[in-house]
């Protein structure tokens, strides 16, 4: 039954969006995500095309991923090598900061309106400790895949893989950008209610 509930709620999940380079296709197939992540920019200041950057490169838009189990004696599935999870890939420790901070106890990492109010908020602690601007997307993912303190200890200035990921977030960041600036006056007009200029 435990797995059947499990498949079920990965079954009800949004599928991963089909052209992942294009936010304004993004927003288009899921309009809920656009709502989501501008609650976010208002409420912790880290743009639209920030957040859904760090998703991308983080979960590829799947909602209920983990890193793949290491395998013992190569036969045996064993621990996987962290508890990072869901969309942002919020590991359990910080994931644990993040509800006591916020008090959203409810909160899932598997649902997109509370991975991207996590991402604003750990970016605006990154700035609040490090001093990394909220428009710098490539630094805030280096102190967000390495944590504020391996960032301050430098950590990634010996991992060019993680360097290279933050060059790949900070470039699709910029493309995010310039593609939501097409569409964003549509996705604030999404509703019944709302008139084109009127919309807020």
């Amino acid at each position: 039954m435990a797995v059947l509930w499990l498949s079920g709620c990965s079954l009800l999940a949004p599928a991963p969006p089909d052209d992942q380079t294009d936010l304004c296709e993004i927003f288009a197939e899921q309009p809920d995500w656009y709502d989501y992540a501008r609650s976010s920019q208002k409420k912790w200041g880290t743009p639209i095309a920030t957040q859904m950057a760090f998703i991308q490169k983080e979960s590829s838009f799947r909602s209920h991923i983990r890193p793949d189990r290491e395998w013992l004696l190569g036969i045996i599935p064993w621990m996987r090598p962290s508890s990072a999870y869901g969309y942002a890939q919020a590991q359990d420790p910080v994931w644990g900061e993040y509800l006591a901070e916020t008090g959203t106890v409810f909160s899932r990492r598997t649902h997109m309106k509370h991975a991207t109010d996590f991402i604003g908020w750990y970016n605006k602690r990154s700035q609040k400790m490090l001093n990394i601007p909220l428009t710098n997307a490539g630094q805030l993912y280096l102190a967000y895949h390495e944590g504020q303190g391996g960032y301050a200890r430098g950590s990634y200035k010996a991992k060019p893989q993680v360097r290279r990921s933050a060059a790949q977030v900070a470039a699709m960041a910029k493309r995010y950008s310039a593609q939501l600036q097409r569409c964003e006056a549509q996705l604030r007009c999404d509703k019944f209610y709302q008139v084109w200029p009127f919309c807020r």
